[in-house]
């Protein structure tokens, strides 16, 4: 039997982040899912795909080859980890993951990379699309203006410098657009736990999520 573990929540919200840290205190399988449409969206960047040319975005989706291995990502064989993390990748990675085809494709990669194993998984329609039945939801929340801080500092530690209102701006945008699309918005799903990660550091939010995988399991 596997166990399933969806973390859902908005930009900057530390999903990441901390589902590494559970992944590997409980020897789970980390799939970043976000880093899944950046990759799709930095090779769209690349190749100079028109996203709302639907025919372009299938004909990407049926020749590009993603791939994540030892915490790396890569596309068409190349490492791509830095490059789907800048700026440029993060303005348009809300409307490529509202592209329904894109979401089919990844969706069902999702799936098929889960199966039969004890997963962790984070995004924003894991719980509610994804793996409706995932043994453990959680949906991460924190304010618009920590998650720019952490998202700030976050393209300091990469070496990108990036103005604290700017990435505000954004973050705000991206709420409004990712829990707005048509193709499965963002949405706390009716059974995930609310926690808020505003006034928390990450091994207080740890201990938290800590305390519910071992109830559930």
């Amino acid at each position: 039997m596997s166990f399933i573990v969806a973390v859902d929540g908005p930009a900057g919200s530390g999903k990441s982040t901390i589902s590494k840290m559970v992944a590997k205190k409980y020897r789970l399988t980390y799939l970043d899912t976000g880093a899944m449409y950046r990759m799709i969206a930095f090779t769209s960047i690349r190749d100079g795909v028109d996203l709302d040319n639907i025919e372009e975005v299938v004909n990407l989706l049926d020749r590009v080859n993603i791939d994540m291995k030892d915490g790396k990502f890569y596309v068409d064989g190349d490492d791509v980890s830095l490059e789907i993390r800048t700026p440029e990748v993060t303005a348009i990675v809300s409307k490529v993951a509202a592209i329904r085809e894109v979401r089919v494709k990844l969706v069902d990669l999702q799936r098929k990379i889960s199966e039969g194993k004890d997963v962790i998984l984070d995004g924003r329609d894991i719980g509610t699309v994804v793996f409706t039945n995932a043994d453990l939801k959680i949906f991460l929340v924190a304010s618009p203006e920590e998650r720019a801080k952490r998202r700030v500092l976050d393209f300091k530690n990469k070496g990108i410098d990036e103005k604290f209102e700017d990435v505000l701006s954004e973050i705000i945008r991206r709420d409004e657009f990712d829990s707005n699309r048509k193709e499965s918005p963002l949405k706390k799903a009716e059974d995930a736990v609310e926690i808020d990660t505003s006034f928390m550091n990450i091994d207080e939010v740890v201990g938290a999520i800590s305390e519910l995988v071992e109830e559930k399991r």
